[in-house]
């Protein structure tokens, strides 16, 4: 397949990076079908992506009339079998290993013998994820940056026997997406995650033994290491329930101690205190506002 022969894009999974893929895709022309299993989370990925658009005529990236265009290329529906056509799919749904596996063994059922089908995950294997396909040549992971619409980063990742026309070919839908991509090995964490999460979670444990306040261990890496967001906000804004899953797998698969998930990490997320997305994380969220937690972690 050549990259002007993909007209229509798949994306399983209308969360956080579902839609802004979906947006993404839909932004540099192509027709889009968002695909999840019931209607509320569409509805609510439609309005995310609305709100989007919204934002970038305010900034004056689109005109109206240009962001009506990309609203109208992205279809939403419930029904997985309508991605049977399309010339490249991509999942976008939880990191869980089985759940992905069984995900792209119906996709390899459903989709032509020639599409591609690749996975944002952050952190699992993209060779079991072709292994399960049952077309592991045609099998690669894109693994766009959050949030989607504004990261310019997308990780390109490698299966063992992903062919090198399916590598090009996300190579170049990549740029044509207007991303910068990178190439990365199949191995846990690929490159972001691999040196992020244990930041982050290193980040957590300065919280938990008060080391300093969740907005003064921010400040510090702001002011002082020069990042434009702490690894605390960004944790929130990335979903505590992801950061742990990543913490897991790395933990898991490499088997070193560095990676062992702080567990004030797995209470927050025991706890449903997820970051922006359920209203509350390392800070809690109020509308626009932000208020910041204490030291322990408690507001």
């Amino acid at each position: 397949m050549k990259l002007d022969e993909i007209k229509t894009i798949g994306i399983v999974g209308a969360g956080q990076m579902g839609s802004g893929i979906s947006q993404v895709c839909a932004t540099a022309g192509y027709r889009v079908l968002l695909v999840d299993v019931a209607e509320l989370p569409l509805t609510e990925a439609i309005s995310k992506i609305r709100a989007g658009l919204e934002r970038a005529v305010e900034r004056g990236s689109l005109t109206d009339h240009q962001a009506g265009e990309v609203l109208a290329l992205i279809h939403p529906l419930a029904q997985i079998e309508r991605v049977r056509d399309v010339q490249v799919v991509i999942e976008a749904i939880p990191e869980d290993l089985a759940l992905k596996q069984e995900l792209f063994a119906i996709l390899n059922q459903i989709c032509e013998p020639q599409a591609v089908l690749a996975s944002n995950t952050s952190s699992i294997s993209i060779t079991k994820l072709g292994a399960a396909s049952d077309r592991p040549d045609r099998v690669i992971g894109l693994h766009f940056m959050n949030p989607a619409p504004v990261m310019k980063l997308v990780e390109v990742v490698r299966g063992l026997e992903t062919s090198e026309r399916t590598t090009h070919l996300a190579l170049d839908l990549a740029k044509r997406l207007g991303k910068i991509p990178v190439v990365a090995k199949d191995v846990p964490g690929f490159i972001v995650n691999r040196v992020l999460i244990p930041m982050i979670n290193e980040a957590v444990f300065a919280l938990e033994e008060g080391v300093a306040s969740a907005e003064d261990i921010d400040l510090a890496m702001t002011t002082g290491a020069n990042h434009p967001v702490g690894p605390l906000a960004l944790a929130d804004r990335i979903g505590l329930d992801t950061v742990l899953a990543i913490c897991d797998v790395l933990y898991q698969d490499l088997g070193d101690p560095k990676f062992h998930p702080c567990p004030l990490l797995r209470r927050y997320v025991e706890a449903g205190w997820l970051g922006r997305k359920s209203g509350r994380g390392f800070y809690i969220y109020e509308g626009r506002h932000e208020r910041h937690e204490t030291m322990s972690g408690q507001s």
